[in-house]
Order: structure tokens, then C-alpha cells, then sequence
């Protein structure tokens, strides 16, 4: 008993220890977003070190900055393009990956094991050999600088990701619950959507928040596949200039950085029991 005592002891200050690990770069993104210029450049205007602005140097002008001000040109359209690339990319991804996925798990044919692999290491190839081609093929197809030359590229990304994910989900799902369902008179379509799916939905929500994030981050691409109309904003950032050649946009820089992290957030806190469940499915049987 005291043994169990003491690992859960020792795993609440291991979690500890992490959580301290992992807040303090975001802290400290944020403090660079809400100090003024004097206060980026000047450590006795700041305390905790140079951690954190003191009162009379708190500011929220690098946010009026992106949103309303200047540079809202550039930021405002790369954060719709964002969005919009980034959730088509993902259920295409995830739709896509159900499919494929589902056959995989319960379907038996030659090659399965293959396309496995096949998807795992494409999933590891390097992004960047993929750019240069990529961008002679746009270019002359008339795909370059758009949002659909980027969703295409960002499946390429995810789906591999997705049906490797997806396929350990579905071979979770007993499969007397279909063979059920189509006895009572459902259709292998029907028991497919009926039953299958919503059994799945905590591996699919949790696959897709997995592929977002995978498609949200993306810099390679955003950068190299586009010029102005479908920049997303991790492409965008590069693209932020201070008032002066002399000045570096750390502020707004990190000021944007807070807000593309926000939807990332709520994403996690709207569906946070379906990731936890998601992740643990099948982690303990019986």
C-alpha cells in the first residue's frame, strides 16, 4: 500500500514537473505579446528578471497591432486561410481514412500489410524533398498560391497518419456487434454508419484534433506553395516586419502566436473526454 502511495506520489510530481516545463515557454510568449517596444529591449522595465512587464509597460497594442492595425492585412486573411485549409484537410483526411481504415481492420485481402507500412513511412518522409517538385507542378497547373493546392499537399501529409491512427481504433470494435446489426436486417453500409462509426467516434475525434494540429502547424508547405492569397499563418509570421529596418516584430509575433493558439485550446477543452477516451480505448480490456 505504501508503495502505491509513493508512485503516486512520484507520478503528481513528475506531472508537476512537467506542466511547469511545458507553460513556462507559453508564459513567456505571452509576456512578449503584451510588452511595449521599450520594454522587449530594456530589462529594467520589466520584473522577474525580464519575464514579465511591469505595470506601466503592459500593453495590448501589438494585439490592436495584427487585428486592427497594420499589419491586419497580412495576418487576418492568413488566419481565414488557416481555418479554411486546415479543416478541409481534416475531414477529407478523416473521411477518407475511415474507409480505408475500416477495410483494413476487417477485411481480409493481399497486400493489408503493406499499405500499413506504406502509410506509416510515407507519414515519415521528409516534407521538404516534396517541396520543389510539388512547386513545378502547381506552378504549371495553375495550383500555386491557392487554397486547394495546399489541401492537397496536407493530405498527402495526414491521411497516411490518419489510417495508421484509424485502423487500431476499428480493430478495437468487436465485430459480432456488426455481424449483429446485419442479422437484424441492416446493410454492411447501414451497420457501417449505424454502428461501427459511433462506436469509433472517440478514435475519430481524437484522430481528427491529431491531423489538425498536424495540418495547423505546417510551415514547409504554407511557405513554399503560396504567395499571397492562400498564406497560412504560420507562413505569415515570417512575413511581419517593425516599424523600422532596425526593429524586430517580436511583439506582434508573439502576439499572433496567442491567438493561433487559441483555437487549438478550445479545440482541446471542447473535446477533451473524447481524446482522453480516445486514447485509452483499448488500453485496458476485460
Amino acid at each position: 500500500m505504501n508503495s502505491d502511495k509513493r508512485m503516486t506520489t512520484w507520478l503528481g510530481v513528475g506531472s508537476l514537473v512537467v506542466i511547469f516545463v511545458t507553460i513556462i515557454p507559453i508564459l513567456w510568449i505571452f509576456s512578449l505579446s503584451v510588452k511595449s517596444t521599450a520594454a522587449q529591449s530594456n530589462p529594467d522595465l520589466n520584473i522577474l528578471g525580464n519575464f514579465w512587464p511591469k505595470p506601466s509597460e503592459f500593453t495590448w497594442d501589438n494585439y490592436q497591432l495584427i487585428l486592427t492595425g497594420g499589419a491586419s492585412e497580412l495576418f487576418i486573411p492568413a488566419l481565414i486561410n488557416s481555418m479554411i485549409v486546415c479543416l478541409s484537410a481534416t475531414v477529407i483526411s478523416v473521411v477518407l481514412a475511415m474507409f480505408c481504415a475500416y477495410a483494413i481492420a476487417r477485411l481480409e485481402f493481399p497486400g493489408k500489410r503493406v499499405i500499413l507500412t506504406t502509410a506509416l513511412a510515407v507519414s515519415f518522409f521528409p516534407v521538404i524533398s516534396l517541396v520543389t517538385p510539388l512547386f513545378d507542378v502547381w506552378s504549371r497547373i495553375g495550383l500555386f498560391d491557392t487554397r486547394v493546392g495546399l489541401v492537397i499537399p496536407y493530405l498527402a501529409l495526414t491521411l497516411p497518419l490518419a489510417i495508421w491512427v484509424l485502423s487500431a481504433f476499428f480493430q478495437q470494435i468487436p465485430w459480432e456487434m456488426e455481424q449483429a446489426a446485419q442479422v437484424d436486417g441492416a446493410t454492411s453500409w447501414q451497420a457501417f454508419i449505424k454502428v461501427i462509426v459511433p462506436l469509433a467516434s472517440p478514435g475519430v475525434f481524437t484522430t481528427a484534433i491529431i491531423v489538425f494540429f498536424t495540418a495547423w502547424n505546417d510551415f514547409v508547405f504554407a511557405i513554399s506553395l503560396t504567395s499571397e492569397n492562400a498564406r497560412t499563418v504560420p507562413a505569415a509570421l515570417a512575413f511581419f516586419t517593425g516599424a523600422s529596418q532596425f526593429e524586430q516584430p517580436f511583439g506582434a509575433i508573439s502576439a499572433a502566436a496567442v491567438i493561433v493558439t487559441i483555437p487549438v485550446v478550445i479545440l482541446v477543452l471542447l473535446f477533451q473526454q473524447r481524446i482522453v477516451s480516445g486514447l485509452t480505448s483499448g488500453a485496458v480490456k476485460g
